[in-house]
This record gives structure tokens, C-alpha cells and sequence, in this order.
């Protein structure tokens, strides 16, 4: 089993227009993303360089762009597009992301729709 370390953001937050639904492309709401990256900080730790490590204000900027981008209809695939902008970071080995939207067009009372994904060089 490979171990890696964790570097967590939470609660990034972007308006987008996905959805299958003309008002949600129309309209537009609010996303929140949750990012688990996995990667080997013991390099940057020993030098104390950022260079060595993910730059995670990088990463959230990337992330945030993807959901303001381009619409699609399903939350799968926009979880899928940002886990493929954080694997393009060198050190990142593993993500996980958790796609939330609050505001899904849904009849009955409820708190929260999510998709979480768990994607990997290997």
C-alpha cells in the first residue's frame, strides 16, 4: 500500500451553470468543492520549500476556474475535470474531490447533493 500525505481544502466556492436543466444553465448557482490531495511532503518539509510540494492557492484558483468554465450537465463529470486539473500538478499522486450542489433542482426538502471521486496516477 502506498502511503501518502494529505493536504485538504474545503468549502472552495464558484457559481457555474451546469445542469441538465435550462434554468440551471440560465441561471447559474453556487458549487462547493472539498480536495483531498495526496502527495509526498516530506521533501518540501526537509527543505522547507514550496517548490517541492503542491502550491494549494494554485489549486484553488485551477479549481474554482473549472467550475466558472465551461457548463456540463452532470456533476460527475465536472468532479472528473477537476480532479484531472489537480493530477497535473507533479507532486500530486491522489485526489479525492467532493462536488457539492445545495442548490440542485430537487422537489422535496433536503440539505446537500454530492459526488465524491477518488482518482490516481497509478
Amino acid at each position: 500500500m502506498i502511503r501518502v500525505d494529505r493536504v485538504a481544502l474545503r468549502g472552495l466556492k464558484a457559481r457555474g451553470h451546469h445542469g441538465v436543466f435550462p434554468k440551471e444553465r440560465d441561471e447559474g448557482q453556487t458549487f462547493i468543492v472539498d480536495l483531498v490531495l495526496g502527495l509526498d511532503t516530506r521533501p518540501a518539509a526537509a527543505d522547507d520549500d514550496l517548490s517541492k510540494t503542491v502550491h494549494y492557492g494554485v489549486v484553488a484558483e485551477e479549481v474554482v476556474a473549472v467550475v466558472e468554465g465551461e457548463p456540463v450537465d452532470l456533476i460527475e463529470t465536472l468532479a472528473e475535470r477537476i480532479a484531472q486539473v489537480c493530477l497535473k500538478h507533479d507532486t500530486v499522486e491522489e485526489v479525492e474531490v467532493v462536488v457539492h450542489k445545495p442548490d440542485a433542482p430537487i422537489t422535496v426538502p433536503f440539505d446537500d447533493v454530492t459526488i465524491t471521486i477518488t482518482r490516481s496516477r497509478v
